[in-house]
């Protein structure tokens, strides 16, 4: 029972923890105030989810600029497509929600926080402008709020091309 409990993932620094905690405040904030002066939303839940990942293990393949933007465009891309074929009930997100993750999967793209883009499109009923504004924008904005913060602390971001 014992290894239920068990932490893997190495401790972080007080430091490190902080900033991670400040970056991510810095991009949450710095996109929202971007929704609300160019008067057009940017920003969704799971992008707080994805903070986690951009912020507390930069170095992550899950945190790395394409799994960002492909992943949240793919989840939800596949989302709404399958909310214009089938009804808006629980079974038929639960359907988007595997097939989103195995697209990205597929695609090499994968990223956690995504896999709730689906969930979102069906409680929401979207346009497919929703790709765009503010799944597209806000991940982007996301990503290059990270690169410019991870820079400004000496933290490698994104992870260099073999």
């Amino acid at each position: 029972m014992r290894h239920y409990f068990h932490r893997h993932q190495p401790p972080h620094k007080p430091h490190t923890a902080a900033l991670a905690g400040l970056g991510a405040m810095i991009a949450i904030g710095v996109t929202g105030a971007l929704s609300f002066h160019a008067g057009a939303p940017l920003l969704i839940a799971p992008f707080g989810a994805s903070s986690v990942l951009l912020f507390s293990v930069p170095n992550s393949p899950l945190s790395q600029p394409a799994n960002v933007v492909g992943g949240h465009l793919v989840a939800t891309g596949v989302a709404i497509a399958l909310h214009m074929v089938l009804p808006g009930t629980w079974w038929a997100a639960a359907i988007a929600v595997g097939a989103a993750i195995a697209l990205m999967a597929l695609l090499r793209l994968i990223h956690p926080p995504a896999g709730a883009d689906p969930l979102l499109v069906f409680a929401s009923d979207p346009s497919w402008a929703f790709l765009v504004m503010p799944v597209g924008m806000g991940a982007v904005a996301l990503v290059a709020i990270a690169a410019l913060f991870h820079r400004s602390t000496g933290t490698t971001y994104p992870l260099k091309a073999p």
